[in-house]
């Protein structure tokens, strides 16, 4: 809960807060629910990396919000392993996408078996910093 006289204020004007807890960042990341969404984001730019798929679109809505979405099949494994995947694409996506994607554009990271879950957590956080510079040092004639 945020004290009233803090409201509106970012976490660095609450000292009394960890540093881990922050109230607003560069970019906010919105969550995609909607089937369409997902399905234009597929049929954009891709780029793989080991510990998964990144897809990403920009959309033409005006809108400054960073949006993402996040989908393992059950390739991955049972619900535990989807979820404990899927898990690690959020934070992921909190990490990385708040301070480097691109405002207007959709992004899904997509899961793949075993190598979410058991790849290093440092080696993902490179591996989405590489594919975000890839997706968008591509020109828009030259996507697969």
């Amino acid at each position: 809960m945020i004290p009233p006289e803090a409201k509106g204020l970012c976490s660095d004007a609450i000292p009394s807060l960890s540093p881990a807890v922050s109230f607003c960042a560069p970019n906010t990341l919105q969550v995609l629910r909607k089937r369409a969404d997902f399905l234009r984001a597929a049929s954009a730019r891709r780029q793989g990396s080991q510990g998964f798929m990144l897809q990403a679109r920009a959309r033409d809505d005006n809108s400054a919000a960073v949006r993402v979405g996040f989908t393992c099949s059950k390739k991955i494994g049972n619900a535990v392993a989807r979820n404990r995947a899927k898990r690690r694409l959020r934070e992921l996506a909190r990490a990385v996408l708040t301070v480097e994607g691109h405002p207007g554009w959709d992004y899904v990271l997509v899961g793949r078996p075993n190598a979410t879950i058991e790849r290093d957590y440092a080696h993902l956080l490179s591996d989405l910093r590489t594919a975000l510079t890839r997706i968008h040092g591509q020109p828009d004639a030259a996507r697969k």
